[in-house]
């Protein structure tokens, strides 16, 4: 069972289940209750690709239901065929610009990863200039409003610069090295005055297992399932930057 609670009070609103959904049968549940705020009457739900049809202002909507966006693509469905994708995690950034993508929580406005991104030389100078920036290279799975750690590497080896990604993530021409990389725009969160160490990651008796710590913060890694852990090293290190960070406390989190 999932354990994580969809809390009516705090999302303001009410919410259908008590925990989070943790297949497409809790998806499909949940939209449920939501079609009438999407201008949706539903026609049909069945067993063929795709699941279910809808009409909205008079048009038909063809609809995949999926517990992960990325799902879509591995089943094979033909995207032709599908007008609308609702999802629990939108996690799929080569998503056909045609499909609209219903990511159910962030409809309880719930949901955001966390992500470690390196950076090295002259741009970690450039990062500490920056408020926004409208294209930097991002992980490809990363979604608007996730949380991105920026990892300076050596002789720094320290988190200091907090972002959210603030838009969507495309795969385009990346002005930092030759071809193309997946980028999106970022916007400063906060700046730690006491940054998180590499050697106090690795001294930490939970985060000292993590990948992000055994691969010495080389790759862009995905850190949410440790998220509670980092931002109780951030806040009691920094004080003063727990009201930026209000918005993505842990219980916020849902993975």
């Amino acid at each position: 069972m999932n354990t994580r609670k969809l809390n009516p009070e705090r999302l303001r609103k009410s919410a259908p289940l008590e925990y989070a959904p943790e297949n497409e049968l809790g998806v499909v549940f949940l939209f449920s209750h939501l079609i009438r705020k999407f201008g949706l009457s539903m026609e049909r739900v069945q067993a063929a690709y795709p699941d279910a049809l809808a009409s909205r202002n008079r048009k038909r909507v063809r609809i995949e239901f999926e517990y992960r966006s990325r799902n879509f693509a591995a089943h094979g469905h033909d995207p032709k065929r599908c007008d609308w994708i609702v999802c629990w995690i939108h996690d799929w950034p080569r998503v056909p610009k045609r499909i609209r993508v219903v990511e159910l929580r962030k409809e309880f406005g719930l949901g955001f990863n966390v992500w470690f991104q390196p950076v090295s030389g002259e741009y970690r100078s450039v990062l500490t200039r920056t408020k926004f920036d409208p294209l930097w290279s991002v992980p490809s799975q990363a979604t608007k409003n996730d949380l991105i750690l920026f990892y300076r590497t050596s002789p720094d080896s320290f988190v200091r610069d907090v972002f959210r990604l603030a838009g969507p993530v495309e795969y385009v021409r990346a002005g930092w090295k030759p071809g193309n990389d997946w980028m999106g725009p970022i916007r400063r969160v906060c700046t730690l005055k006491a940054p998180i160490h590499l050697s106090q990651l690795r001294e930490h008796r939970v985060v000292k297992d993590a990948g992000f710590v055994r691969g010495s913060m080389r790759c862009r890694f995905r850190a949410t399932e440790y998220w509670p852990e980092l931002f109780r090293m951030i806040v009691d290190r920094n004080r003063t930057v727990r009201r930026a960070l209000v918005r993505f406390e842990p219980s916020r989190v849902l993975q």
